[in-house]
């Protein structure tokens, strides 16, 4: 009977050893860690490595606070993150008056929109911008190379990049300056505030500079006098142009480009965005025989813009209406407009007092943005 028993017992092994294998190998290879909290833990720790890199150029962080958000944001990215978008939110509505539900619900139709454009420009095999000089030449055969063939290739696309992003977003300027020895800084002024929104190294940056300097008629082997160019950029339909001046500084050459506003000559007040009492108030002025109207505000605040709309409301059929202009941006119809030329000896001073002999009485403005 024993044996019989052992033999039994033998079989029933034999035939189920899924449960004692199983048990077998679950203990000896039974791990000391829970593999999910590993990745968990790794991606907590690039996130917060990620984020210290965009609280570098975020401008929800003070300057003088930089160093203490990095050591934060190491540890606690993602937390700190959170905070700041609480205290910006609360920021914003304090100064528009409206609520906090109101900010937060335009935030994230801004940032919506700004997901669309993005996968719009994704699914774009190329942008399709074109940069020229003022007597029509390519950037391309500036550079001597074919459409098919360009050895610096990745250098001019980056510099058509750079100039489309800031007509996309409706930039008024594009400064390129050196931060230190080894990187170069792109910002963007939107809405009269300077934003970054790229980090190069030094030797691609100071080649996208020198295409930029090339397209403009600019000596590229003059790098610490000031210089003065333009160039003009076609996408589709759209034309711009743009004002370029370099100037030698520490670590490098910095680079200043003011783009024209080539739709300014058919705005009028209500496409600005002045509400109805203050076109009212405007258009009073306007009126009147005699008088002077002041625009002040900082680089990229709209002034020349707002003049502009100013003028496409007089009836310039009517008046003789005469600009005197630092440079001309856009042309006015039925206007004498006059640029500013120092080299020439054609300065503000001058031109003011010419029309003020020639045509008393009369309107016009000056713009000096």
């Amino acid at each position: 009977m024993q044996g019989l028993d052992l033999f039994q017992n033998l079989m029933q092994t034999s035939a189920c050893p899924s449960g004692l294998d199983i048990r077998s190998i679950l203990a000896v290879t039974s791990l000391p860690f829970n593999p999910i909290m590993l990745v968990c833990l790794i991606a907590w720790i690039y996130l917060c490595l990620y984020l210290v890199q965009r609280f570098q150029f975020s401008p929800l962080v003070p300057k003088r606070y930089k160093s203490i958000t990095y050591i934060i944001g190491l540890f606690a990215g993602p937390v700190l993150l959170l905070l700041l978008l609480i205290v910006d939110m609360a920021r914003k509505s304090a100064d528009s008056g409206d609520g906090i539900a109101a900010t937060v619900t335009q935030q994230v139709k801004n940032a919506l929109a700004g997901l669309r454009s993005r996968k719009l420009k994704t699914g774009e095999k190329k942008s399709t911008i074109r940069l020229l000089d003022s007597s029509g030449r390519s950037i391309n055969e500036i550079y001597g190379h074919g459409d098919g063939k360009r050895q610096d290739s990745h250098v001019l696309d980056l510099t058509e990049q750079v100039i489309s992003d800031a007509l996309e977003q409706r930039a008024s300027d594009v400064l390129i300056d050196p931060a230190d020895e080894l990187t170069y800084t792109i910002r963007l002024r939107i809405d009269g505030v300077l934003r970054p929104v790229r980090q190069l190294k030094a030797e691609i940056c100071k080649a996208v500079v020198n295409s930029i300097k090339a397209v403009s008629g600019m000596d590229i082997s003059e790098k610490r006098r000031p210089q003065d160019g333009a160039f003009i950029a076609k996408k589709g339909e759209m034309t711009a142009s743009f004002r370029v001046a370099s100037a030698g500084v520490l670590n490098g050459e910095k680079l200043s480009i003011r783009v024209l506003n080539q739709n300014a000559s058919t705005l009028v007040l209500t496409d600005v965005g002045f509400r109805e009492k203050h076109r009212t108030v405007i258009r009073s002025a306007l009126s009147r025989p005699s008088g002077l109207v002041l625009v002040c505000g900082p680089t990229g605040s709209g002034k020349t813009t707002t003049m502009y709309a100013m003028l496409n409301e007089i009836d310039r059929l009517t008046r003789n209406v005469v600009t005197v202009e630092d440079p001309i941006e856009a042309v006015l119809k039925e206007t004498s407009q006059i640029e500013i030329n120092p080299k020439a000896d054609i300065t503000f001073a001058k031109a003011l007092r010419s029309i003020l002999r020639a045509y008393p009485s009369r309107r016009g403005f000056a713009d000096n943005s």
